[in-house]
């Protein structure tokens, strides 16, 4: 199945924004919106999710569309908590699980769409019900939560050091 344009743009986009997040994480254990690297997982996570809304095979809503809504709106609450709520207080909790999050629900169609096209001709996957689709989330599902709990720690530190000051 070939791609249209916007599917083209809506990929390598999506693709950056995946690096993005990879680097930040690695990084600073969380997408941080203050680095150069996440403000480009936003922005262009922002921009994948609003050009999937433009991409279907079937017509009318589907889960597909339903997953972009929500990672708008996860993005969207957690840049506002980064602009407005600054400062190592709870904010940053529910900002650093938003984002993260955002990210693991970006992941899903992301392994849908290449194991269910790469390589192409003869891919990984048959489609979304395929279960090495489902193992594979599965796996990046127990990260994000291994990952959500190291930030949720981390971040208590973060505020305990800066409340003693």
């Amino acid at each position: 199945m070939a791609l249209s344009n916007l599917g083209i743009f809506h990929t390598v986009i999506g693709i950056i924004a995946i690096v993005s997040a990879i680097i930040c994480l690695v990084k600073s254990g969380k997408i941080n919106l203050d680095t150069l690297a996440g403000k480009i997982y936003f922005y262009f996570t922002l921009v994948s999710s609003l050009t999937a809304l433009g991409l279907s095979s079937v017509k009318g809503v589907n889960p597909g569309h339903i997953l972009a809504l929500l990672i708008v709106i996860l993005l969207s609450v957690a840049y506002f908590l980064y602009k407005r709520k600054k400062g190592n207080n709870g904010f940053r909790f529910i900002e650093n699980f938003f984002l993260s999050f955002s990210f693991f629900l970006s992941l899903i169609p992301t392994v849908n769409e290449t194991f269910s096209r790469v390589p192409v001709g003869n891919p990984i996957a048959s489609g979304p019900k395929d279960p090495i689709i489902g193992i594979t989330i599965l796996i990046i599902f127990v990260l994000f939560i291994i990952g959500s709990v190291m930030q949720f720690k981390k971040q208590k530190r973060i505020n305990n050091n800066y409340i003693m000051r």
